[in-house]
């Protein structure tokens, strides 16, 4: 019969109840060892890690106050919150039980014992410590894996006023779990912003879950947000938590939340308000604990105005709001935005040595820039594509910047080259020369584009 891999520590102050539980306990475990001096016990636990305590409750002769035991207990789980601790007593007196539980013991046992009653419950004493460190180990990874993706795009560059100002609300209100709304244009970084909001607040050792409600359709809003139970609905094959619960702990970010509906608007207040969700198909609401992040790039407060956006959800969401500035607003951090990424992608793409030389940073300070830092971190990408190892020219960035209201013609000769030309500057353009946008409309890949932009000379 093969023995459970656990480590047992017997302690009492009879060694003949010492001697009997380490010889029948040593048939079924891997490591029993015993004690006699309870005085030992706070230096035995700090040397070596036991998976169970088998804890005598009465240690001075003629004792039965059980009272030595229960400070022992407290001791214990003094040096170890997380120890799993079995109490025996000749005096199988229920009061003393269940103090004994109440200050952490996992279960009690009376002497003279039933070997299998005591193996029953040192088997489950074992199997809790098992569950107990996989938690522990699943959550340190889980911590240590949120820590490496939240380092991920946390860096807001720029030391332009405008971006102090962000820097220095982002500090005030970090510390607090304060929801935060994220206003401003396309590209400027609100997700940036707040997964840097994240890793200053207290619970940056926890998850930090983004959605893209603008992805999220009306029909699966309640399962993705909510969660759904099995049989929910046709596909519905196994209970699935929603991003609300995976988020609980940590921070929960809802990105362009100015495109949902007023009927979406309504449940996600209700969920907000309640700090609890319902999944899809159960009546019973879960509690969740988040902090919530917003951002959007549309204007809330005329929405308000037009009927279009709840005031209410709009007040519950804001608590604190940050405006992020477009980048022809801060053009002074046009330059170390540029350098940043020529770095990043010089690396990726194995041209060391590249530089930004006066006339390529002329060409950059002198671009308006619609598509702000998603649009720069685009074009330095393809320069640094398109360039000469160790030589970056102007030639090699390329601005597609069209005037107010402009438009491609096709009023040329109807050739295939020129076809795929127009395409190509109508796809760029709709989209404010964010290379992946255009790619995923045209349906190529984003080198095929590239070859194309070459091609034509774009």
């Amino acid at each position: 019969m093969s023995k459970m891999n656990c480590r047992i520590l017997i302690v009492d102050d009879q060694e003949d109840i010492l001697t009997a539980g380490r010889i029948f306990l040593k048939q079924h475990f891997s490591h029993v060892r015993t004690e006699i001096n309870p005085q030992k016990l706070p230096d035995l636990l700090l040397k070596e890690p036991y998976d169970v305590i088998l804890l005598d409750m009465n240690y001075t002769a003629g004792a039965t106050s059980s009272r030595e035991g229960l400070e022992l207990l407290q001791k214990i789980l003094e040096v170890d919150p997380q120890a799993v601790v079995v109490m025996m007593t000749a005096y199988g007196d229920i009061d003393l039980a269940v103090q004994a539980l109440k200050l952490g013991a996992m279960d009690f046992v009376v002497k003279p014992w039933h070997n299998e009653k005591l193996l029953a419950t040192m088997i489950s004493a074992c199997k809790l410590k098992e569950s107990t460190n996989e938690v522990q180990n699943l959550r340190s990874k889980q911590q240590q894996l949120s820590q490496v993706l939240n380092q991920a795009g946390v860096e807001l560059i720029g030391n332009s006023p405008a971006m102090q100002r962000v820097y220095q609300t982002l500090e005030k209100v970090a510390a607090t779990d304060a929801n935060v709304l994220i206003l401003g244009e396309n590209g400027t970084g609100k997700e940036v912003a707040a997964r840097l909001l994240h890793r200053l607040s207290l619970r940056a050792k926890e998850v930090f879950i983004p959605v893209d409600l603008g992805a999220v359709t009306e029909t699966l809003f309640e399962s993705e947000l909510f969660g759904h139970v099995k049989g929910a609905f046709t596909d519905a094959k196994e209970d699935r938590a929603g991003r609300f619960e995976v988020a609980s702990g940590g921070t929960l970010f809802l990105d362009e939340i100015g495109n949902l509906s007023l009927p979406l608007q309504a449940k996600l207040l209700t969920a907000l308000q309640s700090r609890q969700v319902t999944p899809v198909g159960s009546n019973r609401p879960r509690p969740v604990n988040i902090r919530l992040v917003s951002a959007t790039n549309m204007p809330l407060y005329e929405m308000v105005k037009q009927g279009r956006f709840r005031q209410d959800l709009l007040y519950r969401i804001n608590t604190v709001e940050i405006q992020l500035p477009p980048l022809r607003e801060r053009k002074e951090d046009i330059q170390p935005l540029a350098e940043h990424f020529l770095a990043s992608f010089s690396k990726k793409y194995q041209k060391p040595n590249l530089k930004l030389d006066k006339q390529v940073l002329q060409k950059l300070m002198g671009y308006s820039w619609p598509g702000n830092i998603r649009e720069l971190e685009h074009t330095m990408e393809r320069a640094v594509i398109m360039s000469e190892p160790g030589k970056l020219l102007p030639s090699d960035v390329y601005l597609a910047e069209p005037s107010a209201g402009a438009s491609v013609s096709l009023d040329v000769e109807p050739t295939l080259g020129n076809v795929e030309k127009t395409l190509v500057q109508q796809a760029l353009l709709k989209h404010n020369g964010n290379i992946t946008h255009a790619s995923k409309e045209l349906g190529i890949t984003r080198t095929a584009l590239y070859r194309r932009i070459e091609k034509h000379g774009l």
